[in-house]
């Protein structure tokens, strides 16, 4: 994931505040609007767009880590790659999900550095068989010895601009465009909600502001007298919020008028007296239809935004980690689908997080406010999260992959915790539904769920949901550990100190 992008809170127990950390991808000076769209006027199917080797942003994660290491860190830079050098050098067992997935994607395979996972067949190694990825061992002890600035303006940025550049056959991607890049400490976006204070990633995560949406219009309906069944008010919110998400969310460069500046409609958009408004919409059966609001009398409709279609899709990874002295760290990190852009270049997969912008930039004069640009991050599901008590201390932290269904992942079990006070590690058990792009979807297995929704009215589809909520939930002295069975990942709370290297 070192070629692509992240998101980051970090709670300082020393101060009890809470840090965002944006390492989204940024699109290279080449990008125009219409970077998606073929001649004939008509934007590229996904898969086109994927391999056709501009879907490629110029990779933050590395800059971003640097940026909290440099502020927050603890050990020396050069003693945080013996693990992940040993792991590539020495070889790690092929997972099932890897070789099932290896097996899906041809144009990746196809790619010479993919060689390290296949046998002399061309077909994915078999699971448990060594996997051996010696350039990204090279490109970890480079790190390690000069630093982040050779992702950058060195050695690893020569490689991923070649590679890109080899493939697209133009200047598409440039050294002024890795030299350029920064990371961004952001304000992270909190809300009360319930008893806590819930903290994820402002713009340009779309994860904050639609899951504080979904959570804080749930709350105003079940929390007063009006009648409405709690699954049909989850999902009512969860369309309302969806809804303002594909025509308001973006890079915050973007998304503010002239009479709005982004960030007021960032504050408006999760206001009181919008979210009471909305939330009047809410009945006792499902709206026929659901258009965005109107967040403030400020933004006319001639200077507003069409709504946006991305390309989204779901993989990712997420870790929540607490150490001894209480910091907490939550990160979402993605290069978009499994393996990018079907690329590698100095032993990394090279992301394809640029088809995350809408797919048609404009409609007769009116932007999208997630159109390609210059320079612009495209809009991100992820939603790492911290809540915080009453008290100040933290309480819970938490996020998930999953594509634009990880906000429905995050926002699901923590409305069961947060307003049922069911435990975390229950509520994720619970069989997700979601509506990343208008349609009601129960996950595999969810039988009992879709029928019940079907019975209120809904036109429901049933497919396999895979999400993968990760983290942790503390009040005073008990821990709840969160584990996603739906697929790998772990959880485990270590006594021994943390510089204890071995065990990392």
């Amino acid at each position: 994931g070192l070629a692509g992008g992240a998101f980051m809170l970090f709670y300082d127990a020393s101060t009890g505040t809470i840090t965002a950390y944006d390492g989204r991808e940024e699109a290279p000076s080449s990008v125009t609007p219409d970077v998606f769209i073929k001649e004939d006027g008509n934007p590229m199917g996904f898969f086109e767009a994927v391999l056709s080797g501009k879907a490629v942003g110029v990779p933050g994660a590395v800059a971003m880590l640097d940026m909290a290491h440099r502020e927050h860190g603890e050990l020396e830079w050069n003693q945080l790659f013996e693990a992940p050098e040993r792991l590539a050098s020495e070889g790690f067992p092929m997972p099932e999900r890897l070789h099932n997935t290896l097996g899906r994607l041809r144009d990746f395979r196809n790619d010479p550095q993919a060689a390290i996972y296949l046998d002399d067949e061309g077909a994915p190694l078999s699971i448990g068989t060594t996997v051996q990825n010696e350039p990204f061992a090279e490109t970890i002890r480079m790190l390690a010895q000069e630093g982040a600035s050779t992702f950058y303006t060195g050695a690893v940025a020569e490689a991923i601009i070649e590679r890109v550049n080899a493939k697209t056959g133009e200047e598409t991607i440039t050294r002024e465009d890795f030299a350029a890049y920064e990371p961004i400490q952001r304000e992270p976006l909190c809300a009360p909600v319930a008893d806590q204070t819930v903290c994820s990633m402002p713009p340009p995560s779309s994860g904050g502001i639609t899951m504080l949406q979904i959570l804080k219009l749930f709350e105003n309906v079940t929390d007063g007298e009006k009648p409405t069944d709690d699954l049909l008010a989850y999902v009512e919110a969860t369309r309302l919020a969806y809804a303002d998400r594909g025509r308001y969310l973006g890079d915050p460069i973007a998304m503010g008028t002239e009479s709005l500046p982004a960030d007021r409609l960032i504050d408006a958009l999760i206001s009181k007296p919008y979210l009471d408004a909305r939330a009047t919409q809410i009945g006792s059966s499902p709206a026929e239809t659901i258009n965005p609001g109107n967040p403030s009398s400020a933004l006319m409709i001639r200077e507003g935004f069409i709504d946006g279609d991305a390309y989204e899709v779901p993989s990712t990874s997420h870790f929540s980690i607490r150490d001894r002295n209480g910091n907490i760290v939550s990160m979402t990190t993605s290069v978009e689908m499994p393996f990018g852009s079907q690329m590698m270049a100095a032993g990394l997969v090279l992301n394809n997080q640029l088809t995350d912008f809408a797919r048609v930039p404009s409609d007769d004069g009116v932007p999208a406010a997630n159109a390609p640009g210059p320079g612009k991050r495209p809009m991100s599901s992820m939603t790492p999260v911290i809540t915080l008590g009453a008290d100040g201390e933290p309480r819970v932290a938490i996020g998930s992959p999953g594509g634009p269904a990880i906000i429905g992942y995050v926002a699901k079990p923590l409305a069961s915790h947060l307003f049922a006070s069911v435990p975390l590690s229950e509520a994720i058990a619970e069989p997700h539904v979601v509506v990343p792009r208008g349609t009601v979807t129960v996950e595999t297995g969810g039988d009992d769920l879709k029928a019940e929704l079907e019975a209120m009215g809904y036109e429901v589809r049933q497919r396999g949901l895979s999400s993968g909520l990760y983290g942790f939930s503390v009040d005073g002295a008990d821990v709840d550990l969160i584990v996603d069975t739906r697929r790998e990942g772990s959880a485990k709370m270590e006594s021994q100190k943390f510089s204890d290297l071995e065990r990392l």
